[in-house]
C-alpha cells in the first residue's frame, strides 16, 4: 500500500470523519458577521484554532480542510496549524480551487477555475504540511440545467486537479456537488448526480487517476429545498448508495459526503440510514456547516464562550462518528 492509499485510508476509516473548515475569506467574514463577531484576519483565526483545539476532536474527525490563510497562520501558542492539528492525530487538508465561476455559453452554468499554476501552489502546500487537498465542482439543477458542457467541463477540470495532487503527492478530494438548491424533485437530483458521476468517473480513469488513493465527496441524493418534495432518511439513503453503486468503482478509497445546506439533524439522519446498506468503500462525512454552525453560533468571538463553542462542536462531531459504527443516531 502506498502511502497516498495509506492517507486516503486513513481519512475515510476508522469511524471517523472530514471537518471542512475551508471557508473562503470572504464567505467566513460574512458569517462571523452574522454571528455578531468583527470579520478581521484575527478573529478568522481565533475562530479556526477554537474548532480544531476541541477536546478529543480527533476521536471523530480525522482531517480538517483548510483555506490558504489558515494553513499559514499560527495558532497562539505560535505552532502552525497544519503541524499543529498533525501533532493531535487529525490530518490538515487544502482547499485548492479559486471558485465557480459563470460558464461561457452555458448560461446559469459554472465551472470552477483554479487549473493555472496548481501544480506548484500543490508542491508549496505539501511543504506547509498538507496531506490532502479537496476540489468543488457545482452543479446546478432545473429541467434544463446542467448543460452537458458543464458537466464535462466540470469532470475534466476535477480530473486535472487530481491528477496533479497525485503527482505533488496529496490525496485529492474530488467533489461534485449537485445542488439541493431549487424546485427540482428528488427524481431529478438522482438522475443529474448519475450523470455527473459518470462522467467524472470517466475522466478520472483518462488521466489515470488512483481510485484508492481518491476520497469522493458527493452531495446526497435530495429532492430541492423548494420544491416541497420530502423525503425520508432511509429514502435518502438508499437512493444516494444506489446511484454510487452504479456509477462509482469498488476500488475507490471511500466516500465523504457533503452536508449541502441541510440541518445537522437531517445531514447526521441521512447518514444514519446509509450505514445499514451494503457498500464496497466506507461511508462517512465531510461536513462545514452541519459541524460548525452549532460552535459558531455558541462561541459568538467571545473569549469566555470558547468551551460552549467547542462542546458544539464536539457534540456534533460526535454525533457524527456515532452513527458510522452503529452506536447511536444524533
Amino acid at each position: 500500500m502506498s502511502v497516498l492509499t495509506e492517507t486516503a485510508a486513513a481519512l475515510v476509516g476508522g469511524g471517523k470523519g472530514i471537518l471542512a473548515a475551508d471557508e473562503s475569506i470572504g464567505t467566513m467574514s460574512s458569517r462571523l458577521e452574522k454571528a455578531g463577531v468583527a470579520p478581521t484576519e484575527e478573529n478568522r483565526r481565533a475562530y479556526r484554532e477554537m474548532l480544531v483545539m476541541t477536546p478529543d476532536l480527533a476521536s471523530g474527525v480525522s482531517g480538517i480542510i483548510f483555506c490558504d490563510e489558515t494553513l499559514r497562520q499560527r495558532l497562539s501558542d505560535d505552532r502552525p496549524f497544519p503541524q499543529a492539528v498533525q501533532s493531535l492525530g487529525i490530518l490538515p487538508g487544502i482547499k485548492v480551487d479559486t471558485g465557480a465561476k459563470p460558464l461561457p455559453g452555458a448560461p446559469g452554468d459554472t465551472v470552477t477555475e483554479g487549473l493555472d499554476g496548481l501544480l506548484p501552489r500543490l508542491e508549496e502546500y505539501v511543504t506547509l504540511g498538507a496531506r490532502f487537498a479537496k476540489w468543488r465542482a457545482v452543479i446546478t439543477v432545473d429541467e434544463m440545467r446542467p448543460s452537458v458542457a458543464a458537466v464535462r467541463s466540470n469532470s475534466h477540470a476535477l480530473a486535472r486537479y487530481a491528477s496533479a495532487c497525485h503527482q505533488a503527492g496529496l490525496v485529492p478530494i474530488v467533489e461534485p456537488e449537485v445542488l439541493m438548491t431549487g424546485s427540482h424533485s428528488m427524481a431529478r437530483c438522482r438522475e443529474v448526480t448519475a450523470q455527473v458521476l459518470r462522467a467524472v468517473t470517466d475522466e478520472l480513469r483518462s488521466f489515470g487517476v488512483d481510485f484508492a488513493a481518491t476520497v469522493l465527496k458527493p452531495n446526497m441524493v435530495l429532492p430541492g429545498s423548494s420544491s416541497g418534495e420530502q423525503a425520508s432518511p432511509e429514502a435518502v439513503a438508499q437512493a444516494t448508495v444506489e446511484v454510487l453503486i452504479e456509477q462509482m468503482p469498488a476500488d475507490l478509497a471511500g466516500v465523504a459526503f457533503l452536508s449541502g445546506g441541510q440541518n445537522p439533524r437531517e445531514a447526521t439522519a441521512n447518514l444514519a440510514a446509509m450505514q445499514s446498506l451494503p457498500s464496497p468503500w466506507p461511508l462517512t462525512f465531510s461536513f462545514g456547516r452541519a459541524l460548525v454552525d452549532p460552535a459558531l453560533a455558541a462561541w459568538r468571538g467571545e473569549a469566555d464562550l470558547i468551551e460552549a463553542g467547542q462542546q458544539a462542536l464536539s457534540d456534533r462531531a460526535s454525533a457524527n462518528s456515532a452513527v458510522l459504527t452503529g452506536a447511536a443516531v444524533g
